[in-house]
């Protein structure tokens, strides 16, 4: 992410990754007469003295595009610098909104999917949000400890079958000649899938069975000077300064956790959905809600700033 001098002035904008029910989403091409003329983006536009992100949302997009919101929940933040200004580009995702799209400014749209974005080029900014769109909205968390290493694959099996497309293989009581040889096997049968698998703390182990990357523990985020030399790295984070550092050390999402009281510490201090969407707020990568949460949550975990839920106990309940 570029980052600006203290004494540039930034822009604040609100822009719109509008999402269809199958996972596409819009981009909008530049009109001829617009500096960048002809990069492709996401619907947005300035933010007015008085105006929240949110309402300037809505009035760009029924501007720019002839619709209007009725869903729209907080997600991302990114600040870049263009050599004509810089901007802060408040992302939300909008699930629902009525009227037909009409290029009011005649502009070209264009549906696209993440895993393969074909029109081109792409306004440098927006680079950062089509990778943060590759990511699900579930990440689950293995629980062979408790299911037993059989009855998890099994689990698995039937979870990959059914959608799952990414996982976090988490087991820290298995000796290390174990951990290997599971590892491969959750690799093996995710990538069979087109699912991603990150392993927990082990950078060395994920090189050896090939997995796409690693989910680093809080201590290691405090010792680490840089990213581990993977595909995918996620964060283990406790409060807005481990979230911070995650995205100083240029991680791709991260977990935020405890959001609600969970089994395995029931009496343990956690964050509660308001605290949660204060630390989340502004987050430049995608935040995971965690901690005693079931898959009802999501949508709550969205109206919060999170981008999906992380789920350990209730990802493999039959």
């Amino acid at each position: 992410m570029n980052k600006p001098t203290e004494e540039a002035k930034i822009l604040e904008v609100s822009a719109a990754v509008l999402q269809r029910s199958d996972g596409t989403f819009l981009l909008a091409q530049r009109p001829p007469d617009k500096i960048w003329a002809g990069y492709w983006e996401f619907p947005g536009g300035k933010i007015e003295p008085g105006e929240t992100p949110y309402h300037a949302l809505v009035r760009e997009l029924r501007e720019e595009l002839g619709i209007t919101v009725q869903t729209a929940y907080p997600w991302l933040s990114r600040v870049f610098a263009y050599p004509h200004a810089t901007v802060r580009l408040n992302f939300f995702r909008v699930t629902e909104w009525s009227g037909e799209l009409h290029p009011h400014e005649g502009q070209q749209f264009s549906w696209q999917n993440s895993a393969r974005v074909v029109v081109d080029p792409i306004l440098p900014a927006n680079a950062p949000i089509l990778r943060a769109l590759e990511l699900p909205f579930l990440y689950a968390i293995s629980n062979a400890a408790e299911l037993g290493v059989e009855l998890f694959l099994k689990r698995l099996e039937a979870r990959l079958e059914m959608g799952l497309r990414l996982i976090q293989l988490r087991e820290k009581d298995l000796p290390r000649n174990e951990l290997r040889a599971l590892a491969q096997q959750v690799t093996t049968m995710a990538h069979a899938h087109g699912a991603k698998v990150l392993l927990n703390s082990d950078v060395a182990l994920v090189q050896e069975v090939s997995a796409d990357g690693v989910q680093l523990a809080s201590v290691q985020l405090a010792e680490l000077r840089q990213r581990p030399a993977v595909d995918w790295c996620a964060a283990s984070c406790h409060s807005a300064e481990e979230l911070r550092r995650a995205e100083a050390l240029g991680c791709d999402f991260a977990l935020l956790s405890p959001v609600l009281p969970t089994q395995s510490h029931p009496g343990a201090p956690h964050l509660g959905w308001d605290n949660f969407a204060a630390v989340a707020a502004g987050s430049t990568i995608p935040v995971y809600a965690l901690g005693g949460l079931k898959h009802d949550d999501l949508q709550t975990a969205w109206q919060h700033g999170a981008h999906g839920i992380a789920l350990l106990r209730q990802a493999w309940v039959p």
